[in-house]
């Protein structure tokens, strides 16, 4: 069984916002594989489905994005799903707009709910798909940037390289860790 995470915050009001790139791949990933989130469990919306035998559930925490991790662990402790199979998907400044990175460990850098879902698990080693936001224009704090709504220009390439993250994950699932990166991560 594979835990597919995407990282977020809940509510309409940073539904379009770069710090929901998690959630927004998370979409992408449920459509793909025709399922909802019909399930509010942990602390988190939850959806299942099946890839190639495999059972797979989706989750996008509803803890804030600085207590991601307490909805992680409360999920991957219930289903004894270990590190190696939690994918988390998260929004990362330091790489440009719609770039994917896919790696099988790293520090949180500079982004709080990954350093809330590493505290939790105790352990920098499970996967993780990181979703290109690109840097603040000068003047403008990091949070400021990483909660401004999108324009649709913007959003455009979002939703491209939300799909590509959710095929990436998809993937890892299928094809494992090292051909998913040869795959999708971005040169």
């Amino acid at each position: 069984m594979y835990l597919v995470v995407g990282l977020g915050n809940p509510g309409l009001k940073y539904k379009k916002t770069p710090h929901n790139a998690g959630f927004l791949a998370l979409d992408a990933l449920a459509d793909i594989l025709q399922t909802r989130f019909n399930k509010n469990k942990f602390e988190g919306k939850i959806a299942e489905s099946v890839i190639c035998g495999e059972k797979i559930l989706l989750l996008k925490p509803q803890t804030f994005m600085n207590l991601s991790g307490n909805s992680v662990v409360a999920t991957a402790q219930y289903y004894h799903i270990s590190n190696d199979h939690i994918v988390l998907i998260y929004d990362d400044k330091d790489l440009d707009l719609g770039k994917i990175r896919i790696r099988a460990k790293g520090s949180a850098g500079s982004h709080n709910g990954m350093k809330s879902v590493i505290e939790c698990l105790r352990t920098e080693r499970f996967p993780r798909i990181r979703f290109g936001i690109g840097k603040p224009p000068e003047g403008m704090r990091l949070m400021d940037y990483v909660l401004h709504k999108v324009g649709r220009q913007e959003r455009e390439v979002y939703l491209q390289t939300a799909e590509r993250c959710a095929r990436a994950a998809i993937a890892v699932v299928t094809d494992g860790l090292e051909i998913a990166q040869q795959k999708y991560s971005s040169k």
